[in-house]
């Protein structure tokens, strides 16, 4: 879309979350989101601290899990393999990154990427550990159980 178009949409708070990053605007539109979640869809957001942020202010019963880099060397390594990057935006990114890192405490997991495999795996266990939960399952769980007394 369009920047008008984007700044539209969040005037009529059409995002779940949405941050300038590096110059460039990105957004959750909340709609879709919205529609999966009561259609009882997961939903995974990769999105970046700012954004984290604001969901947990506005949606706090989400699972918050933050990726750390195996070091700080390793995620330097991946940005300049990217060859997208001039020293100087690998130097700002290492920064961000930092900065980003010091939030791990606003997050309910904490992930080490160093094999994918393995993090890919730890993702899906936290899903699994979420679903569960007793939570707001409790009531729909004891009454199943009721009404099967007679049994």
């Amino acid at each position: 879309v369009t920047e008008e178009q984007f700044r539209q949409k969040i005037s009529e708070d059409g995002f779940l979350e949405y941050a300038e990053v590096f110059g460039h605007l990105y957004g959750t539109p909340k709609e879709s989101v919205l529609q999966r979640l009561n259609a009882g869809i997961d939903v995974i957001l990769e999105i970046d601290v700012q954004g984290a942020l604001q969901v947990k202010k506005n949606y706090p019963g989400g699972v918050f899990i933050f990726i750390l880099p195996p070091s700080m060397r390793e995620l330097r390594r991946r940005i300049q393999g990217r060859k997208s990057e001039t020293e100087e935006s690998v130097s700002t990114r290492l920064g961000n990154a930092l900065d980003e890192m010091s939030h791990l405490r606003s997050y309910d997991y904490c992930i080490v990427n160093d094999s994918l495999g393995e993090a890919v795996a730890n993702i899906a266990a936290i899903i699994t550990t979420e679903h569960l939960r007793v939570g707001d399952r409790a009531d729909a769980l004891l009454e199943k159980y009721r009404n099967e007394g007679d049994a």
